[in-house]
């Protein structure tokens, strides 16, 4: 199990090294730029093999605790958040002013589902009183919070309320979001690396097994 945790460790932070380098070589203004639209730069192809990596290491993590008997909802949740990430690499958006296509529904509703599903499987992972169940707890909220602030204008541009990002901080909500699940997934595996026999037994505990 460990060995399954540390690759997981690794993948996430390749990719976390991978975004970054792109970041750093795109040189768009992460203010009010989503993320989505650095596929479209020369290293666009960094975006892709960063969220594919975020990809495998929650799968890793994910086959950590269904090895340890964890929560099968917590599991179902990190593999679908994978799955999500994956889907938002391979499905890339739209360029600005092109109509929504195939490709970019589905880059946008995957994303929209990876971020809902991480803070749930924190959610549950907290409530099973796991070590680093406090910080697990705020960083979730602050996710959910982010995610708010994220919605919020589609929502207003759904009532033709003109709209850009250059009128918002789109891109520093969008990434306010990315940060905070990829800290809810370090620490969901840091608490299955450290863990101790008490906060296993907590884990498996009925209490934790009433949202299985």
């Amino acid at each position: 199990m460990k060995a399954l945790l540390v690759s997981g460790f690794a993948a996430i932070g390749t990719g976390t090294g991978a975004m970054l380098t792109l970041h750093a070589e795109a040189g768009l203004d992460p203010l009010h730029s989503v993320i989505s639209e650095y596929a479209f730069h020369a290293s666009g192809w960094l975006l892709p093999a960063s969220l594919t990596l975020f990809a495998v290491g929650s799968a890793l993590i994910a086959e950590a605790m269904r090895r340890a008997d964890m929560n099968r909802w917590v599991v179902g949740l990190l593999l679908a958040w994978g799955a999500s990430m994956f889907l938002i690499g391979a499905f890339p958006t739209d360029r600005p002013g092109v109509p929504l296509s195939l490709s970019g529904g589905i880059h946008r509703y995957a994303a929209f589902a990876a971020f809902l599903v991480m803070p749930l499987a924190g959610l549950l992972l907290a409530r099973a009183r796991i070590r680093y169940a406090k910080a697990m707890r705020i960083l979730c909220w602050l996710a959910l919070g982010a995610l708010v602030m994220v919605v919020v204008p589609y929502v207003v541009r759904m009532f033709g309320i003109p709209l850009t990002n250059d009128d918002i901080p789109a891109g520093l909500t969008q990434r306010a979001v990315v940060v905070t699940e990829l800290g809810v997934l370090a620490v969901a595996g840091l608490s299955m690396l450290r863990s101790s026999p008490h906060s296993v037994r907590l884990a498996r505990s009925p209490y934790a097994a009433a949202v299985r």
